[in-house]
């Protein structure tokens, strides 16, 4: 674990990544990919050195999921190759640059659940004289008994349901069908071990549990039918951080997508089946003490992406017995934290925090100390390092 020593006269804020931690993350990852390929979710790492390591290190890495055609662009121009747009998009310009892209020689593919998309995608493809490969997301949630499980992304959720997209693809000389994804959100981004909830960690336990033998038949049937009158899928993708065991087994998938798992932020703490080394946090100086036991730092509101709840806040953790200050949280231009520990905390001093999520704290710095053995050893550029800012 990364030492608040480090960070003594330095500039602060400033994110950090921990390169053991997260070097032990890759090749746990690596090792339960039960042969399948692992395309990496960009969202959740946003920084091209951390990429380009990870993609090298274990042939079982290939590809990359991205969350926007400028994003997909970017990377191309960076020299990555494969890359898998994972979300439906009409932004005509980015398509623009997915097809001029595409024209160099790149292989980059458009993700699509509706018909209306694959029209816009069409006369760009045209208008660019290319053929646009593309994917189809099929909804993964489940309902048991009026409860929804799982998150809302496609309204594609079985054969019947793909029949006219299909259709569309198949009859277009401008795009072909080149695969599928089906995520489940369900398994990979839902905590079942989460401390204190003991009654809703057994509900969703058995709710993932009973998910897991509908999702592999769905995604199955979806298969069966693609490929009934000799159509071959070059792909079919699944899974997610929380559920790359369970995805890897199924027989129809090719290639899983992880993301949050080499980062390892506290969301991904509260899981029964695995357990990776947190990796990324950030350091904020203490700017002033307005209280016994309450040291306030500067900055520190990174604030996690989804419903608002606690858990999206980030969590102070070096020295031990910090807390946030349940009225107050994680501020724009400062945090107070309340301190219960011994240590002689000084103005100055860092005070480390992990983030939430993954990714999304490489939006508010440019650059990532890379630290091994409580030695600074690198610095990664972000994507805003990088002049990128996509979402």
């Amino acid at each position: 674990m990364v030492d608040r020593s480090v960070f003594t006269k330095m500039s602060m804020p400033c994110a950090f990544l921990d390169w053991d931690a997260f070097v032990k993350n890759v090749d746990d990852i690596a090792k339960k990919s039960n042969g399948k390929k692992i395309r990496i979710a960009t969202k959740s790492i946003r920084s091209v050195q951390v990429l380009n390591y990870i993609l090298e290190s274990d042939e079982c890495f290939e590809g990359l999921m991205c969350y926007s055609p400028h994003e997909a662009d970017f990377l191309a121009e960076n020299g990555f190759d494969n890359l898998l747009i994972g979300y439906p998009t009409v932004d005509e310009s980015g398509l623009n640059k997915i097809a001029l892209q595409i024209k160099k020689g790149k292989k980059i593919i458009c993700m699509v659940d509706e018909t209306e998309q694959i029209g816009m995608i069409e006369e760009v493809a045209a208008k660019n004289e290319v053929v646009i490969p593309l994917c189809i997301d099929v909804d993964m949630s489940t309902s048991y008994y009026g409860f929804h499980f799982g998150v809302r992304r496609s309204p594609i959720k079985n054969t019947r349901d793909l029949v006219p997209i299909l259709t569309h693809i198949l009859q277009s000389l401008n795009v072909r069908l080149e695969g599928i994804m089906g995520y489940e959100a369900q398994i990979a981004g839902v905590g079942d071990d989460v401390k204190n909830r003991f009654i809703k960690n057994k509900v969703i336990q058995y709710l993932k549990k009973k998910s897991l033998s509908e999702i592999a038949k769905r995604r199955k049937d979806i298969v069966k039918y693609i490929e009934k009158d000799g159509y071959q899928l070059d792909f079919v993708n699944g899974g997610g951080t929380g559920s790359l065991q369970s995805t890897s087994n199924e027989k129809v998938v090719t290639e899983v997508t992880v993301g949050s798992g080499f980062y390892s932020p506290t969301l991904f703490d509260e899981y029964r089946s695995f357990q990776y080394e947190p990796a990324i946090g950030f350091a904020l100086p203490i700017i002033r003490k307005p209280a016994d036991k309450i040291f306030t730092c500067t900055s520190g509101g990174f604030i996690a992406s989804g419903a608002v709840g606690q858990e999206k806040l980030p969590t102070p953790y070096s020295p031990t017995n910090c807390t946030l200050l349940p009225l107050e949280g994680a501020g724009e231009v400062q945090t107070p934290v309340y301190y219960s520990g011994h240590e002689d905390l000084k103005i100055g001093d860092a005070i480390l925090f992990r983030p939430s999520k993954a990714g999304e704290i490489a939006e508010r710095f440019s650059e990532l100390y890379v630290v091994s053995k409580n030695k600074i050893i690198d610095r990664f550029t972000t994507y805003r390092g990088d002049r990128g800012c996509f979402l």
